[in-house]
């Protein structure tokens, strides 16, 4: 991994791409949604401070926990003047997340257990299948072919 000089305080795509890990192409993506910012060159080239960086982190480390990029851009933007969070921010931020993840959790273990029981009926029946009819929300209504034909026609 190339050392970057600590009096460089600016540094190009290639090199934040080189030392976050993150393709090129998603420093530009992350950048047009306002998650990272450049200034351009007299010659239109991007410039990213140093900071980048460490938002670059907080961005794909989020990210790999699940959190979409719409709450972590609204994380960062509560940030005061857009600063770089520090360990304090994250644990804050993350702490905010958790439930939302733990809920996240309890659904896909429920649909992991529920699966073979859907594979073992075979029949995906809309009365009683746990993956098309979570909670039986649709018992308390009507059930079989009449629930399938009113799917169809809302459709």
């Amino acid at each position: 991994m190339p050392q970057i000089p600590e009096k460089v305080h600016e540094l190009t795509v290639g090199q934040v791409s080189a030392r976050s890990g993150a393709a090129v192409s998603a420093l530009h993506f992350y950048e047009s949604k306002g998650l990272i910012t450049s200034r351009r060159t007299s010659g239109n080239q991007r410039r990213y401070h140093r900071d980048t960086l460490r938002r670059v982190a907080f961005i794909r480390a989020s990210q790999r926990v699940g959190i979409p990029l719409a709450t972590i851009r609204e994380a960062l933007d509560s940030l005061p003047e857009e600063r770089t969070p520090t360990r304090e921010d994250w644990a804050r931020l993350s702490g905010t997340w958790r439930s939302e993840l733990d809920e996240r959790i309890k659904q896909l273990s429920r649909l992991r257990d529920h699966l073979t029981d859907c594979i073992g009926c075979g029949c995906l029946s809309l009365e009683t299948c746990v993956l098309s009819n979570p909670d039986d929300v649709f018992g308390e209504r009507l059930t079989g072919s009449r629930l399938m034909a009113e799917r169809r026609s809302s459709s």
